[in-house]
């Protein structure tokens, strides 16, 4: 709702532009547009307004740096460029259902305030003070951490599920079923009728441990022995397997042999010929960057060269987590010291997880350069 009430105001600028100049005498030489669109992204446009808006605030932080800005031509396509890619991000968010919730907004304003030194109370009226709006500072505050949601490529954090929820679902008839494991056996029965004598059940029991052994060393079976009965079982999943299987089954690898084992028809001895779904370990890493965007502020070279001083600083002995907080603009991840939590493989950009998988636990990896900029 939220996006569909901006895009409307957005096109109500637009329209209020147009028929403010329409209804104006075409011969007043002094008739200016209100507002006038720049960029059109999709379904959604970019005023002129916004464009200055962004170009005021970066100047302004330029100035305070004491550098010399760019040219202003260079400057204005640069920061036009910028607000496209935002733009088309946000169209992201909205289509896969990203978003920030107050709770989660919360929390990222009071970390802010807190890293001022200053209690949610204290922020709130300093930013009044200063003639800026609250609102408006926690709107965009929820949209920088929307933007670093998309670009990290971590959509998946908007479902969130307890251990608990996980535990209970696996438990459950349904949940066992899903997730039971599938089974393709051979198997051999060599029967012993229910009127056998201690004699022939031992006898019988003799010959199925030989055979069994037989099958380990690599022997091939077949139905030409009148004593005994092979059968193919095909593919069953662990639950729907005969409890007598279901302990060894459990146990046995592709292409092992089970010892006999005896039921009132006889002595058996199955053989997994393959398995499928058997629970496998999931590689899961959990990283913490610090995220740094070459910008008109500061050019690449001089990003590089800020994130190899933060390394060094981090080896030396400088908190990991003190470093992220003050120098990381990953909205998303900074304020908790540039955790990003526990990710599987695939779930981060290739370059990333590269640098992730070539490093030891503890290591600090050399910056390393993605589509986002260097982490």
């Amino acid at each position: 709702m939220a996006t569909y009430l901006m895009n409307n105001m957005r096109l109500l600028k637009v329209l209020s532009a147009v028929l403010l100049i329409a209804l104006a005498p075409l011969t007043h030489a002094e008739t200016k547009w209100l507002d006038k669109v720049v960029a059109i992204v999709d379904d959604d446009i970019i005023l002129a307004s916004e464009l200055d808006e962004r170009m005021d605030t970066i100047k302004a932080n330029i100035a305070r740096t004491g550098k010399q800005a760019p040219p202003e031509d260079e400057l204005r396509k640069e920061i036009l460029d910028l607000l496209v890619l935002e733009n088309i991000q946000m169209q992201m968010a909205n289509r896969y259902g990203v978003r920030i919730d107050d709770e989660e907004l919360n929390g990222a304003v009071a970390r802010i305030a807190a890293n001022n030194n200053m209690t949610l109370s204290q922020f709130q009226q300093t930013v009044t003070a200063s003639g800026a709006s609250y609102l408006a500072i926690r709107e965009q505050i929820a949209h920088e951490m929307i933007l670093q949601r998309v670009q990290m490529g971590n959509v998946n954090q908007r479902i969130q599920v307890t251990e608990q929820e996980i535990q209970n679902y696996l438990q459950s008839s349904e949940g066992k079923e899903v997730t039971s494991p599938e089974f393709h056996f051979s198997h051999i029965l060599i029967p012993v009728g229910s009127e056998a004598t201690d004699a022939e059940r031992a006898q019988a029991e003799n010959k199925a441990t030989a055979l069994s052994a037989e099958l380990r060393a690599g022997k091939n079976v077949d139905n030409a022995n009148n004593d005994i009965s092979i059968s193919d079982l095909g593919w069953r999943k662990g639950t729907e397997l005969p409890a007598l299987f279901k302990g060894v089954a459990a146990n046995m690898t592709d292409g092992d042999v089970s010892k006999p084992l005896q039921s009132a028809s006889g002595f058996h001895i199955i053989k997994l010929l393959e398995s499928r779904g058997v629970k496998q370990l999931v590689k899961q890493t959990r990283a913490s960057h610090i995220l740094l965007k070459p910008s008109a502020i500061r050019d690449e070279a001089q990003t590089i060269a800020l994130a190899k001083e933060l390394r060094q600083r981090a080896l030396n002995g400088e908190d990991f987590r003190e470093l992220a907080k003050e120098y990381s603009e990953d909205i998303g991840s900074a304020q908790e010291g540039g955790d990003l939590g526990w990710t599987t493989p695939g779930q981060l950009v290739p370059e990333f997880q590269k640098a992730m998988d070539e490093s030891a636990p503890g290591e600090i990896h050399v910056p390393v350069a993605s589509q986002f900029g260097w982490h």
